[in-house]
């Protein structure tokens, strides 16, 4: 089983090294609605996932599929032009494939991006959420990417997660918002399963263990990105207003998260051009 998986990663990895030029040393991950933000890279290699083997592909709207490879603000860069869920069918271990294949290429520094809801009552749908840590529902059930067999040689058995969202990143992306008069919350991310949305009870109780935004990916890219030593820094935009109260108009559709991704992304770029350079 062991030897399969080094076989399936290498074969990935040999794919991508072969269609590109660059050695990209940070990885950025686009969740829904944000795709628009890799066409900002230069001089850039594109390979669509169906030409990666083993690579998940994504069958939601709003998610590219595509590996954006090149220069964006100084730095050489993999951009995840949308990514796979475990609502799609995948297993953990397929969701978090991506990130295995970046560790192996070198990449030190992966950022993570997702559309979420917004529970915290202050929040509203256009705002920006750095994430500073994360309930892992999903997980929690017994669904953690790192069950199975542990390779020694990527990280430990029982990885640490105290930290894992790169506190050295998190103050510099907060002091790179504060120069650009840039709202930047910070807050707790909860990660379930879908796809449907959340129920308003269901919402209720995420508000009251402590979450600030709720959405259906992330988290596994980053137990995984931090069980090999890679620095994260996650950043979620809120698309919509969680409905802890609903009256009988009320609904959420992913077409309004489709639509107010496409008007965060200036704030959010504005934001990775101003950190991009520190990094």
């Amino acid at each position: 089983m062991k030897e399969n998986f080094d076989n399936t990663l290498e074969t990935a990895v040999a794919a991508i090294r072969a269609r590109t030029q660059y050695s990209p040393k940070i990885g950025l991950v686009l969740g829904s609605g944000l795709s628009d933000l890799a066409n900002a890279v230069t001089a850039a290699d594109v390979i669509p996932y169906a030409e990666i083997p083993n690579w998940p592909v994504s069958t939601v709207v709003g998610h590219s599929g595509r590996l954006v490879i090149g220069l964006l603000e100084g730095q050489t860069v993999l951009v995840q032009q949308g990514r796979a869920h475990f609502y799609e069918g995948y297993s953990p271990a397929q969701v978090v494939f991506p990130v295995r294949v970046m560790h192996a290429l070198g990449i030190h520094t992966l950022i993570v991006t997702n559309a979420a809801g917004g529970i915290n009552r202050s929040y509203e749908p256009g705002d920006l959420m750095l994430i500073k840590d994360h309930l892992n529902f999903v997980g929690i059930a017994g669904n953690n990417p790192l069950r199975g067999p542990n390779d020694d040689r990527v990280g430990p058995r029982f990885p640490d997660m105290t930290q894992a969202y790169n506190p050295a990143l998190r103050q510099l992306a907060l002091a790179t918002a504060a120069a650009q008069n840039l709202t930047l919350h910070e807050g707790v991310y909860a990660y379930v399963a879908g796809p449907s949305f959340e129920t308003p009870a269901e919402l209720r109780f995420l508000h009251l263990v402590g979450a600030d935004a709720v959405g259906m990916s992330t988290v596994p890219s980053v137990i995984v990105a931090n069980h090999a030593g890679m620095r994260v820094l996650g950043i979620s935009s809120i698309t919509n207003k969680a409905i802890l109260d609903p009256t009988p108009q009320a609904v959420v559709s992913h077409e309004e998260v489709l639509e107010t991704g496409k008007m965060i992304v200036p704030r959010l770029t504005r934001l990775l051009y101003g950190l991009l350079p520190q990094l």
